[in-house]
């Protein structure tokens, strides 16, 4: 049985022992001490297991690589808190976290987990700009379908009970898991925001948002699986719809500029594999930066 005071929180970690530090001290560093720390060594081949294990009191766990969903599996199934929580090991807490999600759901019993706002953090740990984020009050399931307004499963407390009856992570969901398993919940169960910041959003290069032909693929086939889930109510289908534009005008888009710089620099087998993404992905956007560059050749021809 799961101690009714308990957060776990599951710390997927593959590579990334040089920021794993700093988020076991943001959990250690909580106002709110009734936690377990899992740490889950996806397959790393840094030493991910030894740093974890200098930590007095966090439990880690070795398996050969599966990704984050299945990383982040492992870790909930391994857990027994009655509220979890997914901290990437490139973020960190802020000190309020689990208080104020522990706090807000004890508030709203009906809700099946509460999400904060972030800060970006650049990834020596300094501050960077950050875009404000709004409280989402109701329609939470289709505001998620029109944009994805919580930025990480770090930022969120979640009840073990709604993962229980959800399923977890979707393994082939990817980039996308944090989006699919969040609107899961959201389409059966009410949600909330603490309205306040919880978490530090690490920003560089090894980062998977970083890869926008992953992103880009996994954005929008996700999104296309929860056509079936919707069909017939026309407000949750336009959003849909506009969910889908908007991850296809902002990974694609990226997409287009790195397969127009590795064309330009001869690596074409990279291009290839780029463009074959946004014909299925984002055909649209192709057609228009072809048509755009052709309209431009006939009206300002080379001298």
């Amino acid at each position: 049985m799961s101690n009714p005071e308990l957060v776990s929180v599951i710390i997927p970690c593959y590579n990334q022992a040089h920021f794993l530090g700093e988020a076991i001290e943001s959990v250690l560093a909580q106002s709110y001490q009734i936690f377990e720390i899992i740490v889950v060594d996806d397959g790393s081949t840094d030493n991910t297991a030894q740093l974890a294990a200098s930590f007095e009191g966090v439990r880690c766990l070795s398996q050969s690589n599966m990704g984050l969903a299945g990383a982040r599996n492992a870790g909930f199934s391994a857990s027994s808190g009655t509220f979890v929580v997914f901290l990437d090991a490139d973020d960190r807490l802020l000190p309020n976290s689990l208080q104020d999600g522990v706090s807000s759901l004890r508030a709203n019993p009906e809700c099946a987990f509460v999400y904060g706002h972030v800060n970006l953090i650049a990834s020596d740990g300094s501050a960077l700009s950050t875009p404000r984020q709004v409280a989402v009050r109701e329609n939470h399931y289709l505001e998620l379908l029109r944009h994805n307004y919580i930025w990480t499963t770090g930022a969120a407390v979640y009840r073990r009970s709604a993962l229980d009856a959800i399923g977890g992570f979707d393994a082939a969901a990817n980039g996308s898991a944090d989006f699919d398993l969040n609107a899961r919940i959201a389409r059966v169960f009410p949600i909330c925001c603490t309205d306040k910041t919880v978490l530090e959003y690490r920003r560089h290069r090894e980062s998977m948002s970083r890869d926008c032909a992953l992103m880009l693929r996994n954005a929008v086939a996700v999104r296309r699986r929860h056509r079936r889930l919707i069909s017939g109510n026309r407000a949750n289908e336009s959003a849909l719809h506009a969910g889908i534009q908007s991850a296809q005008a902002d990974y694609g888009e990226k997409l287009i500029e790195v397969v127009g710089r590795r064309m330009r620099q001869g690596e074409w087998k990279s291009a290839a594999l780029g463009l074959r993404t946004l014909l299925r992905y984002y055909p649209q956007g192709v057609f228009k930066r072809a048509r755009r560059k052709l309209t431009g050749s006939v009206l300002h021809p080379q001298s």
